[in-house]
């Protein structure tokens, strides 16, 4: 089986059209279609299926794709020893992180990764964990977050390896009753006007853990998920919100843990199974460790 095409198939699996995926690949989609014909040939078996009006893989086309990862992994590892050879830098490692982790992780990792030859291309991506597998088709690692709670997004086709751990507590504008607390229990909130992220993130998780506890759906009068913003409400007394530790920055509201509810998000760097044996990318998740275990809680 050609790897060109195998690469077709595992872009395919990743994006989901023959659309995107021409698109991704500078092809046309007849072309991608073409490609996938003859991959099918080549393994003497079906690959894909009609669902609609898109196609879906069937069991020996998921099959595949798992081996098309390794054989896609195995072509960057020997394009990476070859540069080595040539004296070349080790390589692009392309990284996307979520913007409060980003805040947190990245100027350690680039201080870190300073002199290592890899050429750190990070951007910022504010989604939930659920979207990792659809990250992956662009990035080499991803560092997402997930309520502490949640199972992990580990699959046949993610790894994901948790780095850290992060409380989430509760920021209170001044002179609210309960500020003068040491924690906040979570019946104490049961009347409160909250502030809260988009619905997926590890915040609003622990937010219906609070309202578990109450027995009382809180009553979310905004939903933002820039951290910065939702502390100037908070300090302008339009509301209380959860927020992650590391990530309140305003001496103008007052910050306590929860008691009495696990209140955390997992930090996690997802990636494709074989991509620790790519050296430069084992460099970057390795320099992630060092920062994070810095850091700690």
């Amino acid at each position: 089986m050609d790897a060109t095409r195998l690469r077709v198939l595992r872009e395919l699996a990743d994006r989901g059209t023959v659309a995107a995926t021409a698109q991704a690949l500078s092809m046309t989609p007849s072309a991608v279609s073409q490609q996938l014909k003859i991959l099918a040939r080549e393994a003497g078996v079906t690959l894909l299926e009609p669902a609609g009006r898109r196609l879906r893989l069937t069991d020996a086309g998921q099959a595949l794709v798992v081996r098309a990862d390794d054989v896609v992994a195995a072509l960057d590892r020997a394009a990476a020893e070859m540069s080595a050879y040539r004296g070349s830098p080790r390589g692009r490692v392309r990284v996307a992180l979520f913007p409060s982790g980003a805040a947190l992780l990245l100027p350690g990792l680039l201080d870190a990764l300073a002199g290592s030859g890899v050429d750190l291309q990070a951007r910022d991506e504010d989604l939930p964990a659920a979207a990792v597998p659809a990250l992956l088709a662009d990035y080499d690692v991803v560092l997402t977050h997930r309520d502490e709670r949640a199972p992990d997004t580990s699959s046949p086709r993610v790894t994901a390896e948790p780095l850290m751990r992060e409380p989430i507590d509760l920021i209170l504008p001044p002179g609210h009753p309960l500020a003068g607390q040491d924690a906040v229990r979570p019946d104490q909130l049961a009347d409160e006007r909250w502030i809260s992220v988009r619905g997926g993130f590890p915040v609003d998780d622990v937010l219906m853990s609070v309202a578990a506890a109450t027995g009382v759906q809180p009553h979310v009068a905004m939903r933002i998920n820039d951290f910065r913003v939702i502390e100037e409400l908070v300090a302008g007394g339009h509301g209380v919100a959860l927020l992650a530790r590391h990530a309140v920055t305003s001496r103008a509201v007052v910050q306590l843990p929860l008691a009495g509810v696990r209140a955390a998000r997992i930090y996690e760097l997802a990636r494709r199974p074989a991509a620790d044996d790519v050296p430069a990318v084992a460099t970057v998740l390795q320099a992630f460790r060092d920062v994070a275990a810095r850091i700690g809680e």
